[in-house]
């Protein structure tokens, strides 16, 4: 490695080790489900709110059933919007290109691997997504990872 690599790794390790403890304590508090942050009188009246709507009782935890449902549900409105953002691009902003919708099978071949973490594309990127699409499906492939990153309580 030369100096520069050498330079950025300790300006890494320099910035890095003083907030790797506070930062611990801040990530106990947010996954304590009793554990308070200095963001929760801004964030949990939000919250609360968000859950109200969708019916959630933040003081169960769910079973294994329950996780699995949800977390297939959440797969299954995840491919569904990535097809229809797939399908709709060309009436969608940011597609200064002009680009037409994916067919039917690549947009449903794209949704599916994006929301299965496969990742196996068969389409030239720029060339035939516009800039929201390309957007839209890698923010669904993110989300995707998270649902099934977490594990039930």
């Amino acid at each position: 490695m030369e100096t520069s690599g050498w330079l950025q790794l300790a300006l890494y390790v320099v910035a890095l080790a003083p907030i790797t403890k506070p930062m611990g304590l801040y990530l106990m508090q947010v996954l304590d489900a009793k554990g308070r942050t200095w963001f929760d009188p801004l964030l949990r009246p939000l919250e609360r709110l968000t859950y109200c709507l969708m019916g959630v009782n933040s003081g169960k935890e769910h079973d294994w059933k329950e996780y699995t449902l949800a977390m297939l549900l959440f797969s299954l409105v995840g491919c569904l919007f990535t097809y229809a953002i797939l399908r709709l691009q060309h009436l969608l902003p940011l597609n200064p290109q002009g680009l037409g919708p994916l067919s039917e099978h690549l947009a449903f071949n794209t949704a599916v691997s994006f929301t299965t973490n496969t990742n196996w594309q068969s389409y030239g990127g720029e060339s035939t997504m516009s800039y929201f699409s390309q957007i839209g499906t890698s923010l669904g492939q993110r989300l995707a990872i998270r649902s099934r990153s977490s594990t039930p309580g």
